[in-house]
């Protein structure tokens, strides 16, 4: 199927769709799309290139959603970070005061990880999916190039054969007009040199006939 060898069928059970009831690309990964009648509709290859295409759409909405992640855990960060420097109830004295400040800190301490949190999202996640976007661009130009140039030897190659298929086409029917008129040649020159053989025969046959009339008689009888 699309050049890739499977098991027979006999042998091995057929893979059921991950979304029977909704199309999936995953469903057409190896094998075409196929209407109701069973007939292609859209090639396998097709299905996956459009998924591909699509990719750099996905690509920007889910470097959107990790930027609002980022931001949510910077606001949440930045409002620990002013609740833990309030000033309220600073005034307390004794453990119930020792207790309100390390609750302070505490938050200061939380606010500290979601501010560290957010700058992880921004290098290892947000930073990643934008450099991989860019480079799929630079990468699809690349390979649009390539394929074009594969395109025109493509086509160039194809010329190419039909060229020749019309040379052999033009070759093929002189050597059957040649065959013929060898074969007619042929022929008129065996049946040219059966004549002649019996002619050969036939000029033989009178010569050795008054030969032997002339063996029997004497020529004054």
């Amino acid at each position: 199927i699309n050049c890739v060898t499977f098991p027979h069928p006999d042998v091995m059970p057929e893979q059921q769709l991950l979304k029977p009831s909704e199309w999936s690309y995953c469903d057409y990964f190896w094998a075409d799309k196929k209407d109701s009648q069973g007939n292609n509709t859209v090639s396998g290859f097709e299905i996956l290139l459009q998924k591909q295409l699509k990719g750099k759409q996905m690509q920007k909405e889910m470097a959107e959603f990790v930027r609002e992640r980022i931001k949510i855990e910077e606001e949440y960060a930045k409002n620990l970070s002013k609740l833990s420097q309030n000033s309220l109830a600073a005034q307390e004295e004794g453990t119930l005061g020792e207790a309100w400040a390390q609750l302070k800190k505490s938050l200061a301490d939380e606010a500290e990880v979601h501010l560290k949190f957010s700058s992880k999202l921004q290098s290892e996640v947000e930073k990643p999916l934008l450099n991989f976007r860019e480079n799929f661009k630079k990468d699809m130009k690349k390979c649009d190039h390539h394929i074009a140039d594969l395109r025109k030897h493509l086509a160039s190659r194809y010329t190419a054969v039909e060229k020749a298929r019309k040379a052999l086409t033009e070759r093929q029917k002189d050597l059957e007009m040649k065959t013929q008129q060898l074969e007619v040649k042929l022929s008129n020159k065996t049946e040219e040199e059966i004549k002649k053989a019996r002619r050969k025969s036939t000029q033989a046959g009178e010569y050795l006939c008054p030969s032997l009339v002339g063996g029997r008689h004497s020529p004054t009888d």
